[in-house]
């Protein structure tokens, strides 16, 4: 029989976790969940103090070594999603807590939202609702996309989904990069510029998809930002960690690009609107929702909980570390 186990789930600061139909999952467990997100490790620590397994709402919780060692009772964390990049494994597995981590991928759902920010920012969609709200009738001057150029950084499952409705819309598809990126792009059709000043220059819309790693970190720099126009649009629906430090607020006041939609900042949740973003008429900002949807919530949760509940009966599933088994 399963022993129920003291489960906590941290930085639920959308107070989502509970309304899923999948949370019934863990019925007869003893479950906790954080909506305020922790201050600094210390408040972490105490907030976890007592869970013998922890469920991390994608890259929101840093799990250090730090953090780990100050948690006698861990055994295990599950991990909605497949990125592990922010826990130390290695630390887990010299304390013997197994880490399980997702399987599913949400390539669908972030390419929509990517696209709902493109139309949106092009079409001028959330100021002239607000004018509509203040009485006013001030239809603006916006942006086509058919017959301009869509640039791809970062020729991924989202990039291509991506690529695929640019070429719907009318609009000649580029990318730049290595090259499994570029015989992904050949086989669907789209062009391959020789340099990356190409791909940001060229540009109309710029898409970044690529994966935060550390060699994309920081790689999108202040010159390249500068070598697009002055009526193009650069979209992140990635990480903003991709972009040099200060460069996109600083590109934007200079005015290359002219525009930006973005849907990820360094620090989250930004709150109060204590963002440089949020104070420029000419950036589209949302609250990291390119992935939060009903149906990808259960499943990235759904997921997650059954990997939880498994380790509970002793049949633990999709494990990053199965060495921790032998601690």
């Amino acid at each position: 029989m399963m022993a129920p186990m003291k489960i906590a789930v941290p930085d639920d600061y959308q107070q989502l976790v509970a309304t899923l139909d999948c949370y019934a999952e863990l019925r007869g467990h003893d479950v906790r969940v954080f909506q305020g997100p922790a201050k600094n490790a210390d408040e972490l620590v105490t907030q976890l103090n007592d869970a013998e397994a922890v469920v991390l709402i994608r890259e929101r919780t840093a799990m250090t070594a730090d953090v780990i060692a100050r948690l006698p009772r861990l055994r295990h964390i599950g991990q909605t999603g497949r990125s592990t990049h922010h826990i130390d494994v290695a630390a887990c597995t010299a304390r013997g807590i197994t880490v399980s981590h997702g399987t599913h991928a949400s390539a669908h759902t972030i390419a929509e939202y990517t696209w709902a920010l493109i139309l949106a920012s092009r079409r001028d969609i959330a100021d002239q609702m607000q004018t509509m709200r203040r009485g006013e009738w001030l239809p603006r001057l916006g942006r086509g996309l058919h017959g301009k150029t869509l640039g791809i950084h970062g020729f991924g499952k989202i990039g291509s989904l991506v690529a695929q409705a640019g070429k719907v819309f009318g609009m000649r598809v580029i990318t730049w990069g290595g090259d499994e990126s570029r015989r992904r792009a050949l086989d669907a059709g789209c062009e391959c510029v020789a340099t990356k000043h190409a791909l940001y220059s060229q540009s109309d819309v710029l898409s970044l998809n690529l994966r935060l790693s550390e060699r994309t970190r920081h790689s999108v720099t202040a010159s390249d930002l500068a070598a697009m126009q002055p009526s193009s649009l650069l979209v992140n629906t990635a990480r903003a960690e991709i972009i040099e430090p200060g460069a996109l607020e600083a590109a934007l006041t200079a005015g290359r690009p002219g525009y930006a939609a973005v849907d990820v900042y360094e620090n989250e949740p930004v709150l109060s609107g204590d963002h440089p973003l949020l104070k420029m008429n000419n950036a589209l900002c949302t609250p990291h929702s390119a992935w939060i949807e009903k149906e990808m919530f259960e499943c990235y949760f759904g997921e997650a909980f059954e990997n939880v509940v498994n380790f509970a009966r002793g049949a633990p599933t999709n494990l990053v570390n199965p060495s921790a088994q032998q601690r």
